[in-house]
């Protein structure tokens, strides 16, 4: 009956994972009072019942007494089960859960700056020009941007003097992705096409089939004003589908091998529908637009209506094709991070953080001759040959202006001086070991999730790394009590690089190469793990506020 069903609904609630009993346990309670209800409700009416149909009553009602006590135990098994599960359940860390905000707000690197802009203001950071006068003094704390997509932030100990170095740490902004062509509108097979570009070396076949959009900076006609503006549309837009099987029999034996000029393109719509839905005058209009347009008409109005302005005022845009997919917690212990930008935006997170934590406690600058400074550059993904990559000298240029706001000028060698002082910690991402291919990495430098960062080595410079330079970060690390790991490429495979060695061979700073462990790397949906990403916090905290008694260990050049 009623009962029975109820009970069954009750039962197959609390079946299953942990995580679904806590999802419906709302739902188990409910279930559980209707039960009870349904339960008592005939129970009533039996003993209200004529006395000749009482043995039968009474068999009932020892049914509904086992069924009863089995809705009590089911309901006790919800009840526990939710509880079991809260307490396997690991809550991921707070800097994680900021991570992950960081990431859902930073869809570019134009928004990934904008983001790390909004950090430091907040911090009580003060936000220079590069076109204006500088004047910095000992204690202050500042930041400047360079093509919106690059931004430098630093602040000065309470001692600074000219001469002193800086203690940085460097990452980068931009991650691989299909990005659009100046000329982006196509139309094949009554398909409106989105023309893209590929973007450093991304894995690009995880593209395919995957909920897409597009953002980045837009420039818009305002009145008389040209407006450098941000957009990004929340809402999947277009989709790069996939050849079915039955037309690419060999896909699985054969591979997947997209061609990116052929195969790559995005479909926006239907040809058919954009002029069912303009209708026919309207059409020939948008024809006639599109005639004089380099992107699709279509695609100016989805711009145009989340900035709030008409399709005709946008002059000119920057536009990276995202996937729409929020950057979440998960894992069944939810000890890792699903994301896109991971590499490097999570670095480029948690280097700000440490600085940003580091700055705010006036005793910490108090005693500092140093100054402390993070920089995210712009196209590491491509070389960093620009004038907002690690390969132009913006981090150098401003170390020598806040050099030369300092005290103690007119001493021969500031610059040089501040230089051999200073030290770089080059933080991108870092090869985790895969469980399905443990093969790929040298058996006795295999990085691993929540063992802290990576320290990276090459003997042929691929990175930065040297003796001195592991060892006084490794130190750092030992006096925080964190963790820190080691890798080295197979002599059998080729090896990736970074900034590091674009910085220090470039400003001859010394330079330590590190990174988060992490899994899927340039893939269109990347992971690491929450432990390491606060850790990497922690380490990049205790750097700018331990390294300068940590140098003094050592003497190299005397």
């Amino acid at each position: 009956g009623l009962g029975q069903k109820a009970l069954g609904r009750l039962t197959a609630l609390t079946r299953g994972s942990p995580s679904r009993s806590v999802t419906h346990a709302s739902s188990c309670d409910r279930v559980a009072g209707s039960t009870r209800r349904v339960l008592l409700s005939r129970s009533t009416l039996l003993d209200r019942a004529s006395p000749m149909n009482s043995g039968l009553h009474t068999a009932r009602r020892a049914t509904m007494a086992k069924s009863w006590q089995r809705a009590r135990w089911v309901t006790c098994s919800a009840e526990e089960s939710t509880a079991m599960s809260e307490t396997s359940k690991a809550s991921p860390n707070q800097v994680a859960l900021e991570l992950v905000d960081f990431l859902n707000n930073s869809w570019t690197h134009f928004h990934a700056v904008e983001e790390s802009k909004k950090m430091l203001l907040a911090a009580g950071f003060t936000h220079l020009s590069e076109c204006e006068e500088w004047d910095l003094k000992p204690g202050g704390k500042y930041f400047f941007t360079r093509n919106a997509s690059s931004i430098i932030a630093f602040t000065l100990g309470a001692k600074f003097s000219a001469g002193n170095g800086f203690y940085c740490v460097a990452a980068h902004t931009d991650s691989p992705c299909p990005k659009l062509k100046p000329i982006s509108a196509s139309t094949k097979g009554g398909f409106l096409k989105v023309g893209v570009q590929t973007y450093g070396g991304g894995l690009w076949y995880t593209w395919f089939d995957r909920d897409l959009s597009v953002a980045g900076r837009v420039l818009v006609q305002r009145g008389d004003t040209l407006s450098h503006e941000l957009v990004k549309v929340p809402r999947p837009i277009m989709r790069i589908p996939t050849l079915a099987i039955h037309l690419d029999r060999e896909v699985n034996s054969a591979g997947f091998k997209p061609n990116t000029e052929q195969h790559f393109a995005p479909v926006l719509a239907t040809s058919i529908k954009a002029a069912l839905d303009g209708g026919a005058e309207a059409e020939k209009e948008k024809a006639k637009d599109a005639a004089r347009s380099p992107h699709h008409q279509l695609l100016l109005e989805t711009l145009a209506a989340e900035l709030g302005c008409k399709p005709e005022d946008i002059v000119d845009f920057e536009l990276n094709v995202c996937d729409t997919q929020p950057s979440t917690v998960a894992g069944a212990k939810s000890e890792f991070i699903f994301s896109g930008r991971l590499d490097n935006l999570a670095m480029s997170f948690c280097a700000l953080k440490g600085l940003v934590e580091a700055s705010n406690d006036p005793a910490a600058l108090a005693d500092e001759e140093m100054g402390w400074m993070v920089a995210l550059f712009d196209n590491e993904e491509v070389g960093s040959d620009s004038a907002q990559g690690a390969g132009s000298p913006i981090m150098f240029e401003a170390m020598r202006r806040a050099t030369k706001c300092a005290p103690g000028q007119g001493s021969e060698g500031t610059s040089s001086r501040m230089l051999r002082k200073s030290f770089l910690v080059s933080a991108d991402m870092a090869h985790c070991l895969h469980p399905n291919y443990m093969d790929r990495h040298e058996e006795n430098h295999q990085p691993k999730m929540h063992k802290g960062l990576v320290i990276k080595h090459n003997a042929n410079q691929r990175y930065a790394t040297t003796a001195v330079t592991s060892f006084l970060f490794r130190e750092v690390a030992k006096r925080a009590g964190i963790p820190m790991q080691d890798f080295v490429v197979r002599n059998d495979m080729g090896c990736g690089s970074t900034i590091g060695p674009i910085m220090a061979s470039g400003i001859g700073i010394r330079t330590v190469d590190v990174g988060m462990p992490q899994l899927s790397m340039h893939s269109v949906r990347e992971m690491c793990g929450t432990d390491d990403v606060e850790t990497s916090y922690k380490h990049f905290k205790a750097f700018f506020e331990t390294f300068s008694s940590v140098d003094q260990l050592v003497k190299v050049d005397k």
